[in-house]
């Protein structure tokens, strides 16, 4: 294990970056990205409890006359909310003659099969029965137990978000031809910040790895790097990477602008395609806070600043969800040289 002091408050967020070394001429990193390294974290996060349950979307994709559908490891499942604002949801077939229950529309908190009008309002009926639901306030969950197969909890595994009134959440989705644990590997090797997505990230350095167990203790990784705004202006920070359940790696801005801040990155297996290949939906939720007032001013235009935070994520994702695809196929050939 090293370590490294914690990187000052700085009473400005923006740097300029004096010595600015050519993309080609920084530091190799693939040395310290040993894939020993990243598999071991892999497996420890694979071993831990979800409790079975599945992230299904955002919380703000539920309207009040509209469900929200997908398919989890090849089950169709569909939420949505009663009169009273609550999470409810099952199973996204109709019993009756098998319509999707994602295209029917919520009336008065019932949702109402479009094929015959058959009427459910999250209570057992008609053979349709209700499945465990979770909405955290971002990000809307359905436990599985007869796929995740462990023990249920109670409510996910959810990781430490910003409290106060002033913070600034958006969610961005995106599919790739992959599996969960291909999206994990991806956000166990920071080491590829710098060099594979040169246009978000500069300066990056692995300050702290600490393996954890499948028991308790997680595996962190701290990681000092600028984002980068323009030309050489940058904003410096610390992130600990942690892996607090199967399907979920989270970023936390321990250090500079933004302190407080997480990024939490959630793995959906949705199942096979059309080839027979895996599809895994990344829904990556990005929490944002700050003490300083431009923050305060920003939450009172969070729907303006929401699209430009999920173009900015899905930006990274294109390349990330590449970089997964590329190392199941890998591993499904049987090339895979980790």
């Amino acid at each position: 294990m090293t370590s490294a002091p914690a990187a000052p408050r700085r009473r400005f967020p923006l740097s300029v970056r004096r010595h600015a070394p050519a993309w080609e001429r920084q530091r190799p990193t693939w040395r310290a990205a040993r894939p020993a390294l990243i598999a071991e974290a892999l497996k420890r996060a694979q071993a831990r409890p979800s409790g079975n349950w599945y992230v299904v979307g955002p919380s703000g994709d539920l309207g009040a006359g509209r469900p929200l559908g997908r398919t989890v490891a090849g089950r169709e499942v569909v939420v949505w909310r009663a009169p009273d604002g609550r999470l409810v949801g099952g199973p996204g077939v109709c019993p009756h003659l098998g319509a999707p229950l994602r295209d029917s529309p919520v009336r008065c908190g019932t949702l109402v099969c479009h094929w015959h009008g058959l009427a459910l309002n999250g209570s057992p009926f008609a053979g349709w029965e209700p499945l465990p639901v979770h909405d955290d306030g971002v990000l809307t969950w359905v436990r599985l137990d007869e796929v995740g197969g462990e023990d249920p909890s109670r409510a996910p595994y959810l990781p430490r978000r910003p409290g106060g009134a002033h913070t600034l959440a958006a969610v961005y989705s995106a599919t790739g031809v992959c599996e969960p644990e291909d999206v994990l590997a991806n956000r166990l090797d920071p080491w590829h910040g710098a060099w594979f997505h040169p246009y978000s990230f500069v300066d990056l350095t692995v300050a702290d790895t600490a393996k954890g167990s499948e028991e308790a203790d997680e595996d962190r990784l701290v990681v000092d790097v600028s984002f980068k705004v323009v030309g050489r202006l940058v904003v410096p920070v610390r992130a600990v990477f942690t892996v607090p359940e199967p399907r979920t790696v989270v970023m936390h801005i321990t250090e500079g602008e933004g302190k407080g801040s997480v990024v939490e990155t959630h793995t959906t297996p949705l199942g096979p395609d059309e080839l027979g290949r895996p599809r895994t939906a990344v829904v990556e939720a990005v929490v944002a806070a700050s003490d300083r007032l431009g923050f305060v001013a920003a939450c009172k235009v969070a729907p303006l600043l929401r699209p430009l935070i999920r173009s900015a994520a899905g930006r990274l994702w294109r390349d990330d969800l590449a970089y997964a695809e590329r190392r199941w196929r890998l591993r499904a050939s049987g090339r895979f040289p980790g």
